[in-house]
Formats: structure tokens, sequence, C-alpha cells
């Protein structure tokens, strides 16, 4: 375990009955980082930041958070953490203010009011307002502002902007980045894809409890299946282009203009164009969203031992 991981699982797997919400997850998240963690409801996205926090125990695996074993250590860690869960509890007879004040209390009063005041105002959120009268986004406000107010290392968020608006969504990305710049590890699940694409430096997708890709928003993209239409100079014969490794000729014009296929990097077919009178290419990217819905239309996962 290096210092400059602040998350490190290895072979993480719970069961619920059996149910195996997590059948081997190896994550490392670096200090400093804004990671996402994706996938559809009833992946493993909370029940992975739950065994982070020590709030449920694997059944196998090891976790370190900050260095720490959440098992041995669970106070410390969640005294250096802002968690955000997915639902919230809080006390219905309590104005925002007393809940938030609440949430400070059980810190050891480690926030400074003005920040709250401030994170409160950027969100556009009421602290005079009782608890019981807030909608469902404006209690989700009230969750980042606890998470974030006590300037914590590492911020574990379950679903951060459910329930927000667009314009209040992103005033949390800008929330996230300023704590990032001053130097929180951030560890966000999410199902929409945007999301990942605006916030991440990174991502893992997750599917029934195993991590099938882990990369840059950006080399997901590179990595996966597109399209290329390539014009020649002149009618020519591409059936050689068809033999290269992982590219499939799906049509031709006359010969003069094809459309391809390439799975995962294009250097092996670039090398072949060589050979080739080329005038144009033309490449259709595929976006984030369509990449992982290729990932769940695959067939089931492998089971991880």
């Amino acid at each position: 375990m290096t210092d400059n991981l602040a998350i490190v699982t290895s072979g993480l797997v719970k069961a619920y009955g059996r149910i195996r919400a997590l059948r081997g997850v190896d994550l490392e998240v670096e200090r400093g980082e804004l990671f996402g963690f994706l996938g559809p409801n009833g992946a493993g996205k909370t029940t992975t930041i739950r065994c982070l926090l020590d709030l449920i125990r694997p059944n196998a695996g090891e976790i370190r958070v900050l260095g720490l074993d959440p098992q041995r250590n669970p106070v410390d860690v969640r005294r250096r953490t802002g968690y955000l869960p997915g639902e919230l509890s809080m006390e219905d007879g309590l104005k925002v203010e007393g809940q938030l004040r609440y949430y400070n209390d059980l810190r050891g009063n480690k926030a400074d009011w003005s920040y709250v005041r401030e994170l409160a105002r950027r969100l556009e959120l009421d602290l005079n307002v009782p608890i019981k009268n807030l909608s469902k986004g404006n209690k989700q406000k009230v969750g980042v502002v606890q998470a974030l107010m006590h300037r914590p290392e590492l911020l574990l968020l379950d679903e951060p902007t459910a329930g927000l608006d667009p314009l209040m969504q992103q005033e949390v990305y800008r929330l996230l980045r300023e704590a990032q710049a001053g130097g929180a590890t951030i560890f966000f699940s999410t199902h929409i894809i945007s999301e990942v694409e605006t916030l991440a430096d990174r991502v893992a997708i997750i599917r029934e409890g195993v991590i099938v890709e882990e990369a840059e928003p950006g080399r997901l993209v590179s990595m996966a299946i597109r399209r290329l239409w390539i014009r020649f100079l002149e009618p020519v014969d591409p059936s050689a282009l068809g033999e290269v490794e992982g590219v499939t000729l799906l049509s031709q014009n006359d010969g003069q203009r094809v459309l391809l296929q390439v799975e995962r990097e294009l250097d092996g077919l670039i090398k072949a164009l060589a050979a080739f009178p080329v005038s144009d290419i033309e490449i259709e990217r595929p976006s984030l969203e369509e990449i992982f819905l290729a990932y769940y239309a695959a067939g089931p996962v492998e089971e991880v031992n």
C-alpha cells in the first residue's frame, strides 16, 4: 500500500444471503483524484462505499482508506471523510441550520460556520426552513453541505447530484472541483454518463459487482468500437483492410469509399492504410454512454473467486 493512494480495495466480496453484491472488486484511487464510479442501480456502487466506511463489512478482501484499515480504525476514517449517502437521515422537526449544527457536533465542531453559510448561499439553500418542508432536491443540498462543510481529506459521494436541477448540478460540480483544488480526494458514484465526462479524472465501470473497465473517460472512448469512412483517390480492392486484426469491412462503394468498423486501437489499420492512396478519413466516435451501454449489453461477467 503506497502513501499516494487514498483508497485501495483488493478482492472485495460482499454477499447479502445468496445475492453476491460484490464479486472481487479491485480499486486504486490516488490522493487528489476525482474518481468516478459508474454503474446502474444494483451494480454494487453503494455497497462498495459502505464497505469503505465500515458501515457494512465485506465477506472477503482487503481495504485501506487514507492508509487506514476501516475495520480497525472506523472512527479515524470517518473523521477524515465527508460522506453523502444515497438517503441521508434527517430530523423533520429541525430547521436546516439545526440539522447541520447537529452533524457538526457529531464531528467535534470542526466546521467553519462562515463556510457553511457560503455553501448554503451558493446552493440556494435556506438555513431557516424546517427539514419537513424541504423538497427532495433541497434535502440533497443539505447532504452536499454536510459532506463538504468540514473540508475533509476524502469525499465519498453516492449519487451527489440526485434530485438537483441542471443549474444546481453545475454548482455542485464547481464545489467538487474547488475541493479537489484544495487537496481533497473525491470518489463519487453515479449512473449519469455526462457527470463522469464532466468531472472525473478517471472512471471505473462496475457491472454485477465486478469492475469491467477502468481508465480516463477519454481513454474509454478511444478504446471503444468506432466506424471509419475511408475515401480513396482511385478505386482500390479494400479486402486487405478487412484482414487487419480488429477491423471489419462493412461496406464499399465501387472500391473508392469504404466503411470499416474498428475495435480498440487504430494502430494496425493506420499501418495498413499506408499502402493505399487515401484521400480522406471520417471517424464516427462513440459517446461514453454508448460505451457504457455496450458493456451492459454483453453477456454475464465471469465469476471472480
